[in-house]
């Protein structure tokens, strides 16, 4: 009596592991959204400053907009540009999706790019390095 009981014991400690690690793991779960970048360069015609209309800017607006709402959604990591001459000046936005075409979807559907203000490549990324 005393080993069966240690064996029931022995099959139900390996069980109930299997199944923590499976929910540790995500194993039962859904694959984790895989993670993308696009860059977002100016349209040439605004190279210059002196060309943006109110339309642009309301672009770049309703962009940062949602943006903001992406990050609280937890879809967007993060998204900046860089501090130069609008000529040389680019975006990137990180972000994750499910699939390629979730993705692509993703960057056409942002008011700058379905507008013509900018122009957007994807491309998918993976962190290598992160300051603690």
């Amino acid at each position: 009596m005393k080993n069966t009981f240690f064996r029931w014991l022995a099959t139900s400690l390996v069980a109930l592991s299997m199944l923590l690690s499976q929910a540790a793991t995500g194993a039962d779960a859904a694959a984790p959204p895989k993670r993308y970048l696009y860059v977002l360069r100016l349209a040439p015609r605004l190279h210059d400053p002196k060309a943006w209309t109110d339309a642009d800017n309301a672009t770049v607006n309703a962009h940062f907009l949602r943006l903001q709402e992406a990050v609280k959604a937890r879809k967007v990591l993060f998204a900046g540009r860089t501090d130069e001459p609008f000529a040389d000046t680019f975006g990137i936005v990180v972000f994750e999706a499910d699939s390629d075409a979730t993705a692509q979807a993703f960057m056409q559907a942002d008011p700058t790019v379905a507008a013509g203000v900018m122009t957007a490549t994807l491309h998918p990324f993976a962190l290598a390095l992160l300051r603690p």
